[in-house]
C-alpha cells in the first residue's frame, strides 16, 4: 500500500472514531438533561467534517443506546494505527476519564449541537459549554485528580479555563486548545505559537553525512540516548566548538537515526520572563511528544551562553523541556538543571576534507584537493556548496579550475576576519625587496613550509606524532623601515593568501579576560582559510612576564600565557613585527620557528633600493644612485622620499630629478630630526 493510500485510510479510521465518539457523547449529554427540555436542533457541521448524515436521535434515550454507542465506539479504537485520540493519550499520558473530558471540549468545534446539549444537561441556558462538573456527571469513571495542575490535561495545556472572579474550578468555562482539536481530526503540525521561534535546521547540504570522526560522535550519541530511552528524559547534547555547521551535522544525524525531526531555536529569543519561559517549553515538550521533535538550541552566537544575562533563561528551560535537546555552544559549561551529555565536535580532519573535495571534484580533480585542504580549513557543507559553485561554472581546463576554487575559499573564509582586523592587499614581489640573499633564503623557506605542511603533517605522519606546534610562526625583528611589512606581502603574495594586520587596540582590553577572548575570536576566524597574521609592534602584547604583584600582573601573565599557547596551536602562519626584539618574552621566542632579522641597509643595499623604488611609469632624470645611496636611510625613508619627489615633479611638471630627490631627502632629515648637512643636499 502506498503512503498516501495508508494516510487516507488512517483518516477513514479516524473519522469514524470521531463519529462514534460524537454519537456515544450526544446520547449522554441527553441522558443526563431533565425530562422535557427543548429538543437540540442543527448538525450540518458533523456532515461537512464527517462525510456522513449526523443521527439525529429523538424520545428517551435508554442505557441500552448509550451501552450500543459505547459498544460501537470501542470498535472504532481498535484500528492499527489507533485514532488520534489514542495516539494523544498514549504520548501525554491521559486516563479514559481525561480522554473523555478533553473529547467533550473538542466536540464543541465538531458539533454544533454539543453547545445546547451541555446548557440542556446542565439544565442551565447561561452555560451552554462544557464544565468539569458536567464531565464528572457524564463519565462512567469520575477521577477527581484530573483537576490537578500536575495532570496532563492542565500541564500539557490541553484545556483552556475560564475561571472569572469567584467562580468555582468546577463551574468554570472549559475550553479544547485549538492545535489539540486539530491534532484529534488528523491534522498534525507545529503549534502556531511556536512557529515564529523555531525553523527547520538548514545546513545548506541536505544530502551530506558527516565524516567518519563525526560519526564516531554520532555513535556515542547514540549509546547514550538508547541507555536513558528506558530509565528516564535524555540528557542535554551539549555540543561544545567553534563550527557551528559541523555540529549542526552531528546533531541532525542523530535525530534522523531515532526518527525525529530537527528544529532550530536561536537562545536570544528565549523569553526572560519565568512564566513565559514556562508556558513556551511546556507548549515546546509538547510539540516534542506530537509529532515528534527533536530541538537545536543554538547559544553559539548567544555570549558562549555563558554571560550572566543570557544563562538564567537558558537554565530555566532546558530544566524544565524534558524533550531531546541539542545545545550548541562555543564552549562547555555545567549546571543547566539536569543531566548534560558534553560533545567536542571538531571539524573534519585535513585527510578527510582531502577525501571531500575529491569526491565533489571527481575528474576534474588534480592537485587541487591536497592543496585545498592543506591550506583551508572548511567543513563539509561548505566543501560541497563552493565545489558545486565552482563546477556550475563555464567549462574551463583544470588551472582554471583550481584558481576558482582558490579564490572560493578565499572569499568565503574572509568575512568572519575582516570583522576583527585590517586587511592588506598583498603589493610586493621577490624582485620588488631588497635584503641580504641569508634574510631572503629564510623568507622562502618560511613560504615553502607553508605551501608544503600538508604533505609533511599529513601524507608523512608527522600529525600522528605532534599533538602541538603545527602552526608555523616567524619573528622579523628590525628597526622602522627595514622591510618587515613588505616581506609579509612578498609572501602572501606568493602563496595567494589574505594577509591581516592586527589591530592591538582592538585586541588588547583593560577588562580582565576581555583580551584572551578578542585573540581566540580573532585565530578562530583565521584558522579557516589558513590566512597570515600579521603583529606589527609585537612587544607590545607578546612583552617579557612581569613579577607578579597585584592581580593586574597576574592576569596579565594570564594573557601572555594564552598567547603562547595559542599561537602554538595556530594551523597558519602568524608574522609578529617588532623594532625592540629584545622587549620579547623568552619563552615565546623559544616557541618560534623562525626569526628573521631585517638589518639596516648598507650602501649596497641602499643603491639597489633607489634604483627599485621608481615605479617604470614615473618619469626620471639622469639620477645619481651612488650619490642617493650614501644618504644614510632605511628603505621606508627611502620609499617616502621617492614618493614626495614624485609629487614634486607632477607639480611643476617635470621629471624626477636629482634636485627634487634632495629636496625631498632634506624634509625627510627633518622629520626624522636628523641632522641637515647642506653640502650634502646641493
Amino acid at each position: 500500500m502506498s503512503e498516501s493510500s495508508s494516510s487516507e485510510s488512517w483518516q477513514t479510521h479516524n473519522d469514524a472514531y470521531l463519529s462514534a465518539a460524537l454519537t456515544w457523547l450526544r446520547l449522554r449529554l441527553r441522558q443526563l438533561a431533565p425530562a422535557g427540555s427543548a429538543p437540540v436542533t442543527g448538525g450540518r457541521l458533523f456532515e461537512r467534517l464527517f462525510g456522513q448524515e449526523s443521527p439525529t436521535p429523538t424520545g428517551h434515550v435508554s442505557d441500552a443506546d448509550v451501552e450500543r454507542a459505547a459498544q460501537a465506539l470501542a470498535a472504532a479504537e481498535k484500528v492499527d494505527p489507533p485514532p488520534a485520540a489514542l495516539i494523544l493519550s498514549r504520548r501525554l499520558g491521559l486516563s479514559r476519564f481525561e480522554r473523555e473530558v478533553l473529547l467533550l471540549c473538542a466536540a464543541m468545534d465538531l458539533d454544533t449541537r454539543i453547545a445546547g446539549l451541555c446548557a440542556r444537561a446542565q439544565d442551565d441556558p447561561s452555560r451552554p459549554y462544557p464544565t468539569f462538573a458536567l464531565a464528572l456527571a457524564l463519565s462512567t469513571e469520575p477521577a477527581w485528580d484530573a483537576l490537578s495542575p500536575e495532570r496532563p490535561l492542565r500541564y500539557w495545556r490541553l484545556l483552556e479555563i475560564n475561571q472569572p472572579g469567584a467562580l468555582p474550578l468546577t463551574a468554570s468555562p472549559l475550553r479544547a486548545d485549538e492545535r489539540i482539536v486539530n491534532y484529534l481530526k488528523g491534522l498534525n503540525y507545529l503549534d502556531d505559537r511556536l512557529a515564529p521561534l523555531l525553523a527547520p535546521l538548514e545546513i545548506g547540504a541536505e544530502t551530506v553525512a558527516p565524516p567518519p570522526s563525526q560519526q564516531a560522535l554520532v555513535a556515542a550519541i547514540g549509546r547514550v540516548l538508547q541507555q536513558t530511552e528506558e530509565t528516564g528524559r535524555p540528557p542535554v547534547v551539549q555540543l561544545v566548538g567553534p563550527d557551528s555547521l559541523s555540529k549542526q551535522l552531528v546533531a541532525r544525524q542523530v535525530a534522523a537515526d531515532f526518527g525525529l525531526q530537527l528544529l532550530r531555536l536561536p537562545a536570544g529569543l528565549l523569553p526572560p520572563q519565568a512564566a513565559e519561559l514556562e508556558t513556551l517549553a511546556r507548549l515546546w515538550e509538547r510539540e516534542s511528544l506530537l509529532l515528534p521533535l527533536a530541538l537545536y538550541l543554538d547559544a553559539h552566537g548567544n555570549g558562549d551562553a555563558t554571560t550572566e544575562g543570557a544563562a538564567p533563561p537558558l537554565e530555566h528551560f532546558l530544566a524544565r523541556c524534558a524533550g531531546l535537546v541539542f545545545l550548541d555552544t562555543r564552549e562547555a559549561r555545567a549546571g543547566w538543571g539536569r543531566e548534560g551529555l558534553t560533545i567536542d565536535v571538531d571539524k573534519p580532519t585535513p585527510a578527510e576534507q582531502r577525501v571531500a573535495w575529491e569526491t565533489m571534484l571527481g575528474p576534474a580533480a588534480n592537485t587541487s584537493p591536497a592543496l585545498l585542504a592543506g591550506q583551508f580549513n572548511l567543513n563539509l557543507p561548505t566543501i560541497h556548496q563552493l565545489a558545486r559553485t565552482a563546477l556550475a561554472g563555464s567549462p574551463t581546463d583544470g588551472a582554471a579550475l583550481e584558481a576558482r576554487l582558490w579564490e572560493a575559499c578565499l572569499t568565503r573564509t574572509r568575512p568572519r576576519l575582516d570583522q576583527l582586523a585590517q586587511r592588506l592587499e598583498p603589493q610586493a614581489t621577490w624582485d620588488d625587496i631588497v635584503l641580504p640573499a641569508e634574510t631572503v633564503a629564510l623568507l622562502h623557506q618560511i613560504a615553502a613550509q607553508v605551501r608544503q605542511r600538508s604533505r609533511v603533517y599529513d601524507e608523512w605522519g608527522f600529525r600522528a606524532r605532534m599533538n602541538r606546534g603545527l602552526g608555523i610562526s616567524a619573528l622579523f625583528g628590525g628597526e622602522s623601515g627595514t622591510g618587515k611589512t613588505m616581506a609579509a606581502e612578498v609572501i602572501a603574495n606568493e602563496l595567494h593568501l589574505n594577509l591581516y594586520r592586527i589591530d592591538l587596540s582592538a585586541v588588547v582590553s583593560k577588562y580582565i579576560g576581555e583580551t584572551e577572548k578578542n585573540l581566540r575570536r580573532l585565530f578562530d576566524a583565521a584558522e579557516d582559510g589558513g590566512a597570515i597574521l600579521f603583529f606589527d609592534e609585537a612587544d607590545a602584547i607578546f612583552g617579557k612576564r612581569s613579577e607578579v604583584k597585584d592581580s593586574h600582573d597576574r592576569y596579565a601573565n594570564i594573557e601572555i600565557n594564552y598567547l603562547l599557547q595559542r599561537m602554538e596551536a595556530y594551523r597558519g602562519l602568524a608574522i609578529l613585527a617588532t623594532n625592540m626584539k629584545s622587549l620579547l618574552d623568552v619563552a615565546f621566542m623559544r616557541r618560534l620557528r623562525f626569526i628573521v632579522n631585517f638589518p639596516f641597509p648598507g650602501v649596497a643595499e641602499r643603491r639597489a633600493i633607489w634604483q627599485k623604488v621608481f615605479p617604470p611609469e614615473t618619469p626620471r632624470g639622469d639620477l645619481d644612485y651612488d650619490r642617493l645611496a650614501r644618504l644614510n636611510l632605511s628603505g621606508g625613508n627611502i620609499h617616502a622620499i621617492a614618493v614626495n619627489a614624485a609629487f614634486l615633479a607632477a607639480q611643476r611638471d617635470q621629471p624626477v630629478t636629482m634636485a627634487l630627490i634632495l629636496e625631498a631627502a632634506r624634509t625627510e632629515f627633518r622629520k626624522l630630526e636628523r641632522p641637515v648637512n647642506e653640502a650634502e643636499f646641493r
